[in-house]
């Protein structure tokens, strides 16, 4: 297991502070008696689900996590050295880890890497602000307000057209799906299981813009999913589960159906209206 080493100046992390980030697994009930969460079709069930990031893979994985989380909240700042000789030895990995996960954080905009001049930290005008990964480590440090605010107004931007563009492609398989996942998120809701209504919350609004027939705008699915998965911030309809919001993913359904573009970009709007009066909350982890 990868541990951290004693710190010295360089901002690394010290002992203990490997896991200051810490993301709890849900226990998930097994539920019956609503619809499948897996699709027959794969496809129409990839869009809900987490992007493949950085997590999952062991060491690497472990390390673009923290270096990622360290960079972001301002631990290292911009123009720090990030000398591999020494977070290998700090966190107890091989070279060959260190290189892959700075790369990695590369090609995310964190750092660069130049011949003579080393790897460092880059500002935040050259970061992926899209990334997944960047979107949820932002959320949890002191951006995280502003990050808020930045996924609210781009939904805003993105969805309501997204969602009219939809009534006009519809398939019945997907018709169905939405319709499926708008049952899960009421079943969920009764039960009081926030992670199930949020798991079928974010396939929702990713399978409606993947539906919507533009490919620019299904690239920009992922970012609607870790917007979804990030809490903190104004809240809209979709960030807690209340019967308003229910009926608002309903009547999207509904427009779907009868084709009706107005009404579902009307729909979305007022599902993503914010509600200035709810009390900022803490941000939660993704469910992973």
């Amino acid at each position: 297991m990868m541990t951290a080493a004693r710190s010295t100046d360089s901002g690394l992390a010290g002992p203990g502070e490997l896991d200051r980030y810490p993301y709890a697994e849900p226990q998930v009930p097994d539920r019956v008696g609503v619809p499948s969460w897996e699709g027959a079709d794969p496809d129409l069930g990839r869009v809900g689900r987490r992007a493949a990031g950085s997590r999952g893979r062991g060491l690497h994985g472990q390390l673009v996590q923290q270096l990622g989380q360290m960079i972001v909240s301002g631990d290292l700042g911009a123009d720090r050295p990030l000398v591999p000789e020494e977070i290998g030895q700090r966190f107890e990995v091989s070279r060959t880890v260190v290189r892959e996960s700075l790369r990695v954080l590369e090609a995310k905009g964190l750092v660069s890497a130049r011949p003579n001049v080393g790897t460092r930290v880059r500002p935040v005008s050259d970061w992926n602000l899209l990334d997944p990964d960047i979107i949820e480590w932002r959320a949890f440090g002191p951006q995280r307000d502003d990050q808020r605010r930045e996924l609210s107004e781009l939904r805003w931007t993105i969805e309501p057209l997204a969602a009219r563009l939809a009534a006009g492609h519809g398939r019945e398989e997907v018709q169905q799906r939405l319709c499926d996942m708008v049952e899960i998120m009421s079943h969920s809701m009764a039960q009081g299981d926030a992670l199930t209504y949020s798991r079928a919350d974010s396939e929702f609004h990713g399978l409606l813009i993947q539906t919507a027939g533009n490919r620019m705008l299904e690239h920009l699915s992922g970012i609607v999913s870790a917007a979804l998965q990030v809490s903190g911030g104004p809240v809209t309809g979709c960030d807690r589960a209340n019967e308003t919001s229910l009926a608002q993913h309903a009547r999207i359904v509904d427009a779907l159906g009868t084709g009706d573009g107005a009404a579902a970009e009307a729909a979305m709007r007022q599902l993503l209206t914010v509600h200035p009066e709810v009390e900022r909350v803490v941000p939660a982890p993704r469910e992973h």
